[in-house]
């Protein structure tokens, strides 16, 4: 199978300085390497074309942000697999092969994760996908080996190959086939949950979605926005919202996202408690954006198909935080 490796850029280059080589030396599966760049104003495409000339670049017109710079790079590419992979993560010697080997087993498998460590400290996972992805009812992502803000040691209790719900942006494997089927990704979310979407729409449409215990990549992290920037807490309170009335039954998507405001309401106001006021701020910008896209999401929803069953837990958040269930294999 053909594969491309495409690196979404924007003003990267000391990222690409640090990680490029270990793409590079790790490409023992002869895939293309592409740096698919959102119109970057530093010098990181000069520093591509004067040190790593066998990678290709994709210059987009402007910075469209994750989803809307991923669909424009992939739009003319030849290739069976994409793999998707943050400018901010390292390989490691034979990532590949256990993943592309999958995809040539399993023909319905269509989204594949690697392990997901932490590169500030490779003895844990890291906190965008670990070890393979999740939702409970309310539509809160969590992951096998971090739940909310806890972060488990890597003691190889997730080195398998399992089925999970979504599978990490930072390092995301698709088959080229379904990316464009599905239409790629929702170009209105710009960045974050994005691929979570996309996911959901996946296992909506019958595709199974795989966790490869066998592969690991350490990734930064916060490398575009940090975890305490406003503007993240905005994306990611918006953008599961919109998550929900897009892809949730019919049956409960009222009372799901009614649900989810109320609780997103409560997490405004631990915000001031923490003395955290721009994220109780950013909390209320994103009902507003929310609401003001709402028409436009209900009008989508009638296009997709939504399935009853897409959580494996109900309330990770009273597990969490009630009942202290902080790790993934005490969930209930």
């Amino acid at each position: 199978m053909k594969t491309a490796i495409v690196i979404l850029n924007w003003n990267g280059q000391q990222l690409l300085e640090q990680f490029l080589p270990s793409l590079v030396k790790y490409n023992t599966n002869n895939a293309t390497i592409y740096v698919a760049d959102n119109a970057s104003t530093d010098d990181s495409i000069f520093f591509i074309k004067q040190h790593f000339p066998t990678v290709k670049i994709i210059q987009n017109a402007t910075n469209g942000g994750y989803a809307k710079g991923y669909n424009d790079a992939l739009q003319h590419l030849n290739a069976d697999i994409y793999c998707l992979i943050n400018s901010d993560i390292e390989v490691t010697k034979n990532w590949l092969p256990p993943i592309l080997s999958l995809f040539e087993q399993e023909e319905n498998t269509a989204i594949i994760q690697p392990k997901i460590l932490d590169f500030k400290d490779k003895t844990k996972f890291e906190y965008a996908g670990a070890g393979g992805g999740f939702l409970d009812k309310f539509g809160y992502p969590y992951c096998r080996g971090r739940i909310f803000n806890t972060i488990e040691k890597d003691t190889h209790q997730f080195n398998d190959i399992t089925d999970i719900f979504w599978a990490s942006g930072a390092c995301f494997f698709i088959r080229a086939q379904v990316f464009h089927q599905l239409t790629g990704f929702d170009e209105d979310y710009f960045a974050h949950q994005e691929e979570i979407d996309l996911c959901w729409r996946a296992k909506n449409s019958g595709f199974n979605i795989k966790y490869v215990g066998d592969s690991t990549v350490y990734h930064v992290g916060g490398a575009t926005l940090q975890e305490t920037n406003p503007q993240k807490t905005f994306l990611n309170f918006r953008n599961s919202l919109l998550n929900l009335v897009k892809n949730t039954p019919a049956t409960s998507v009222f009372f799901l996202v009614f649900s989810r405001l109320l609780l997103d309401g409560i997490a405004g106001v631990q915000f001031v408690f923490q003395l955290k006021p721009m994220h109780t701020i950013a909390i209320i910008k994103a009902h507003f954006s929310f609401y003001g896209m709402l028409p436009k999401f209900l009008k989508k929803r009638k296009k997709l198909t939504q399935k009853e069953k897409y959580y494996q837990h109900t309330s990770v958040v009273w597990q969490y935080y009630l009942l202290g269930r902080k790790k993934f294999k005490k969930l209930k």
